[in-house]
């Protein structure tokens, strides 16, 4: 079910959201990984990749956890495993939108929430764009996005702010390479990658690839394949080995990685790939990836 097209404003689904916070968070889950795939969610023996960062959200509750999921906080931890080096360029963080001069930044630099996914705002020509609008926007972030939507509990205490950093680079393709590393106990096992995506996130391709960038048939299913060919990217084998220092404290972690003409830049680490409610196609991808998810002790 595409609840998104029956409840088409994004802020009624956060309301009717914030409604349902009395429901405990393993009613919670059951609930909605039915409602966005259809199936029942096992937890007792899971099997499936899905199933399993439900479990993880649940069970396992390691405090790096939350350090890495604040995307200014993570920036100390690339920097503790001596990978400084591929941290974009900071402008500045803010608990205040008033506290932004905006007068003072670059022409063109991303505006990103700390805490959650898909609170990102690209400004590729400051000159154009409406400062109060703007303002209001990112007031919203700050007031009405809540940590708990997906119960995805590393998000709850992590602070709300702003970061600036610099827009990267688009490519000869119209796209930001960004290169996601799905990393079972330090190790890279899979990545995914997309083009065609950046202006219109509908009209995007996905494939999934092997360490040795050999492409799978494998996908998202609310995206394309990718029908053209992908050349490996410069220094690949460097960003396989960044991806598992940087996942090597945990049983699960997404990495990803720009490679910019062989420039690395760490973009983030995400523990609940896409809230664990991908549809994979075909969907056996997803019992492959669990296969990969040893799950650990539980960790409360």
């Amino acid at each position: 079910m595409d609840y998104k097209k029956i409840i088409k404003n994004q802020e009624i689904r956060f309301k009717m959201l914030n409604l349902l916070d009395f429901i405990p968070d393993k009613i919670m889950l059951q609930i909605q990984y039915r409602i966005k795939t259809g199936r029942s969610l096992i937890l007792s023996n899971p099997r499936r990749y899905t199933e399993k960062l439900q479990w993880y959200k649940l069970f396992y509750r390691d405090p790096l956890m939350a350090k890495c999921s604040d995307k200014f906080d993570v920036r100390d931890f690339v920097e503790g495993k001596g990978l400084g080096e591929i941290l974009n360029t900071l402008y500045g963080v803010y608990e205040n939108v008033e506290d932004i001069r905006f007068e003072n930044l670059p022409n063109r630099f991303v505006l990103k929430y700390t805490n959650g996914s898909g609170a990102n705002l690209f400004i590729t020509d400051k000159s154009s764009i409406n400062i109060n609008s703007l303002k209001s926007q990112l007031n919203q972030w700050m007031t009405k996005r809540k940590a708990n939507y997906g119960r995805e509990w590393c998000y709850y205490n992590v602070p709300s702010r702003i970061i600036i950093e610099e827009l990267i680079d688009r490519d000869e393709n119209n796209d930001i390479p960004d290169y996601k590393f799905f990393c079972f106990n330090g190790k890279v096992k899979y990545l995914y990658t997309m083009v065609d995506y950046v202006d219109d996130h509908k009209n995007g391709r996905c494939s999934f690839f092997t360490p040795e960038f050999e492409q799978l048939p494998y996908r998202r299913s609310e995206y394309k394949e990718i029908d053209r060919e992908i050349q490996k990217p410069d220094r690949f084998d460097e960003m396989i080995k960044i991806a598992e220092i940087l996942s090597e404290d945990f049983p699960h972690v997404r990495v990803d990685l720009y490679n910019i003409k062989g420039k690395i830049i760490f973009g983030e680490l995400t523990f609940y790939n896409a809230c664990g409610y991908t549809i994979f196609s075909p969907d056996e991808f997803d019992y492959i990836l669990g296969k990969e998810f040893i799950l650990p002790k539980k960790m409360l």
